[in-house]
């Protein structure tokens, strides 16, 4: 018994506590925490040809760090859609304030309390064209879309949102980032069941930990929001506070 407590220990501590204070150091050092919410840049990257000009559909899915300390561990996701001809993006976000969907409600592009963005996923053309009406059927029927119908931890919260409609739309092949936290709090209310994949299974102890393993999702281990564990299809490692590091 004192064996199996000592390795459990030693393993939390290389996989979880380590990872996340060597993060928070790097973060401390590279990053202003007194920029507030006013003062934080929310402005678009240019990374998103403009819409009239682009004439094929599109769908992306962004993830950029939150704000302040909150940075160290975790990211906010959201979703952008533009139909074949579309003249205009449309962006999809939950938050916890505002309208409980917010729409168009940033620039679709757009930095995120200062941070850029990062693309988690980007079809293009009829692969996209075909995504979008399931894509928009799984956001108009998100269970938590209410006000009042968000906590940040462990959720349901934004990356609550959009790991939801992944899972609804499981012929995405995408998955959020590991520092989603929120991601794998079950919108079902079921504790066990397929990935959102559909690839493998989900363990998830109403998002306060879990374990998943499948071959979207790889294997990952879920203790309080923090996920550590390996990427199977892409080889890499993922780490609590650094995200997916490898191939």
């Amino acid at each position: 018994m004192l064996r199996t407590a000592q390795f459990t220990l030693f393993g939390f501590m290389l996989l979880f506590a380590l990872p996340l204070g060597a993060h928070a150091l790097v973060k401390w050092q590279t990053t202003d925490f007194t920029r507030s919410w006013g003062s934080a840049d929310w402005s678009s990257t240019g990374t998103l040809p403009p819409a009239a000009r682009n004439p094929e559909a599109m769908v992306r899915i962004y993830a950029a760090r939150v704000g302040r300390w909150r940075g160290i561990f975790a990211v906010h996701s959201w979703i952008v859609l533009k139909e074949a001809g579309g003249r205009s993006y449309e962006r999809f976000d939950k938050v916890g304030w505002g309208s409980p969907i917010r729409r168009n409600g940033y620039p679709p592009d757009g930095r995120w309390y200062g941070n850029e963005p990062e693309v988690v996923f980007e079809p293009r053309g009829e692969e996209a064209q075909a995504l979008i009406p399931k894509l928009r059927a799984a956001i108009d029927a998100y269970p938590y879309a209410g006000s009042g119908d968000y906590r940040v931890w462990p959720g349901p919260n934004s990356n609550s949102f959009v790991a939801s409609v992944l899972a609804a739309v499981p012929e995405t092949g995408a998955t959020l980032p590991p520092t989603a936290i929120g991601k794998d709090f079950p919108t079902d209310g079921r504790w066990i069941a397929l990935a959102p994949s559909r690839t493998g299974v989900r363990l998830s102890l109403g998002g306060y930990g879990g374990l998943t393993l499948a071959w979207v999702e790889g294997l990952e281990i879920n203790i309080l929001g923090a996920v550590a564990g390996l990427d199977l299809r892409r080889p890499g490692i993922k780490l609590p506070g650094f995200g997916r590091i490898g191939v």
